[in-house]
């Protein structure tokens, strides 16, 4: 079935319409506060996050591969562009955000469709608990600024009392983690933001808000073109962000599709996810918004709360937009120090902390690819390296240990010259090595030898010219050697590409 027939249908809207209208509700009040929280991670405009939020959502609802998936602004995002409004500053580095977004876009298009989406059962579940631990260490490494602005300041004054900001903190952090003791109605983090918020306000305290940070929507989002010449330079300056932000944000995607498809015992369409993903990001980036993907968090609230099918997505992005755009003077009076309870609260569900339990049961060699992404990540504050050193990383311990899986006995009956070899396991460019050595090439009295493959598989050129080695060393002492038991495929390997059959006349037999 097409996309357009999968989207187009009465089912894929209206067979879940009182869950999904509820559920994307819940969903666009607990966005709020995480969209405005990684606007400021990207140290831009609450707005920019927010109109992120809006178009993403929206877009994805109509064109991504995975119903009732909630995709916006992120943190895994956000924090990707933190070195262009670091290095530009706010004003130039926006442009340049908006331009990475819209590069984004494209890739992710591109990715769709050479899909990539079939490639995600090749990335183990170790590199995925290291990008997502590495994931939170990040996000908390974040609200450093807050909790520590001293350092931001250069070791200046601040007009402010830090301890009232812990207080704060500390008390939201009470609220989110108490409040579901009591209820699920409303979402914690929403009534610590209010409850935090209201305190502020009648009290009078002196403590930093989002109003601090920029202005808050009061408009619906505009077109925009990036105000940057479009030169080799600026493609030169936006092409790395992009590409890391492409990657972040379909791997953050895939991951989470996996996540709600056995929630809902349903599939999804990773590659449609992907182009849909890229279009919401090009779109998103000539409206004022920054680049985003799925959101784990989010997108299992949907599901949880009983949303199933589109309308559930299309409800949290507009929902949300209409809150801001009502309550934008409100929203302006959050203290921060209530987003940087909610981010904590983000870091601490984010972070598997069943990895740090099982530690003593899991294999080695698993939790060193885990940590090796988790340093690689810190280390470059790029996700999408960390991702790429774990996977490297597994697959060369995949390889020492399929070296071993090919197994080589070899028998010879007293007072005969022929010696039988059985080989057993795959034989690649892996285990080729490992095969060699088992062979006896210089023992007394030898003329025959036979190879038997009765129970192994020759899989690729490598394979193939060790055979050769192997025949070409015995024929050198004057030992005649046969293969047998091939199977058909292996048979039709060595028939192509085998040198031996050509040098020495030797037929092969199956």
């Amino acid at each position: 079935m097409s996309h357009i027939s999968q989207v187009f249908n009465k089912r894929a809207w209206f067979s879940n319409v009182r869950a999904d209208l509820l559920s994307g509700s819940l969903v666009a009040l607990a966005l709020i506060p995480e969209a405005i929280a990684f606007s400021i991670i990207a140290d831009v405009d609450p707005k920019v996050g927010i109109y992120a939020s809006f178009c993403i959502a929206i877009i994805t609802a109509f064109l991504g591969g995975r119903p009732g998936m909630i995709s916006a602004a992120t943190g895994a995002m956000a924090l990707l562009f933190t070195p262009l409004t670091a290095t530009y500053g706010r004003e130039l580095g926006l442009e340049y955000i908006f331009a990475a977004t819209i590069l984004t876009g494209i890739f992710q298009i591109i990715l769709g469709f050479v899909r990539l989406g079939d490639q995600m059962r090749f990335v183990p579940r170790a590199v995925m608990v290291g990008f997502v631990n590495a994931l939170a260490i990040i996000i908390f490494k974040a609200q450093f600024p807050q909790l520590f602005p001293w350092m931001d300041a250069g070791g200046g004054a601040i007009d402010y009392s830090i301890w009232t900001v812990y207080a704060m903190v500390a008390g939201g952090l009470a609220i989110i983690y108490g409040l579901p003791r009591l209820t699920n109605l409303i979402p914690s983090p929403l009534v610590a933001i209010a409850v935090l918020t209201l305190l502020s306000m009648f009290t009078g305290l002196n403590v930093p808000t989002v109003g601090d940070k920029g202005e808050i929507p009061t408009s619906l989002p505009s077109f925009h073109l990036p105000q940057l010449e479009p030169s080799l330079e600026t493609f030169e300056i936006i092409l790395p962000f992009a590409i890391s932000l492409a990657m972040v944000g379909l791997i953050d995607s895939f991951l989470t599709a996996n996540v709600l498809d056995d929630f809902t015992d349903t599939s999804s369409d990773k590659n449609q996810e992907a182009k849909g993903q890229g279009i919401a990001n090009l779109v998103t980036g000539f409206f004022g918004g920054m680049a985003g993907c799925a959101m784990i968090g989010q997108s299992v609230i949907n599901v949880k709360s009983g949303g199933r099918t589109r309308l559930s997505t299309l409800t949290a992005g507009a929902f949300l937009l209409m809150i801001t755009l009502v309550g934008s003077q409100w929203v302006s009076q959050i203290p921060m120090a209530a987003l940087v309870a909610v981010m904590i609260m983000v870091s601490i569900s984010t972070f598997s902390w069943a990895s740090l339990r099982n530690i003593r049961l899991i294999p080695k060699n698993e939790t060193a690819v885990s940590l090796a992404t988790v340093l690689v990540t810190l280390t470059t504050s790029n996700l999408a390296y960390g991702v790429l050193t774990g996977v490297a990383l597994s697959g060369l311990f995949f390889s020492r240990k399929v070296a071993d899986i090919v197994h080589v006995d070899s028998v010879r009956q007293e007072d005969s010259d022929t010696r039988t070899y059985n080989i057993s396991g795959d034989i690649f460019f892996v285990s080729v090595g490992g095969m060699l050595n088992r062979f006896e090439f210089r023992e007394e009295g030898l003329s025959n030898v036979i190879i038997d493959l009765s129970h192994a598989h020759i899989w690729d050129q490598t394979a193939v010219d060790a055979i050769d080695k192997v025949i070409f060393r015995f024929r050198k002492r004057g030992v005649e050697v046969s293969l047998v038991g091939m199977n058909e495929a292996s048979a039709g390997l060595i028939e192509r590409l085998a040198s031996h059959n050509k040098d020495g006349g030797m037929e092969a037999t199956t």
